[in-house]
């Protein structure tokens, strides 16, 4: 794939939900880097904290299909 296409491929981030272009794969869902970097950074005891963990459970372990 070109440097040019790669660029302007965005996907849904599950916590943000907004299109973004990097981020990670976990399952078959995708995390932007903004939401990652705050997610790490982000103490438990945070408001914030319940929301993550609110979107991650959107989050479900694909099937394996034999």
């Amino acid at each position: 794939m070109s440097s040019v296409a790669h660029s302007h491929y965005h996907e849904t981030c599950v916590i943000c939900e907004n299109l973004k272009p990097k981020g990670i794969h976990l399952y078959t869902s995708f995390i932007c880097t903004d939401c990652e970097k705050d997610l790490i950074q982000t103490e438990t005891h945070d408001p914030k904290y319940k929301y993550y963990l609110k979107q991650l459970k959107k989050i479900t372990t694909p099937e394996i299909f034999s």
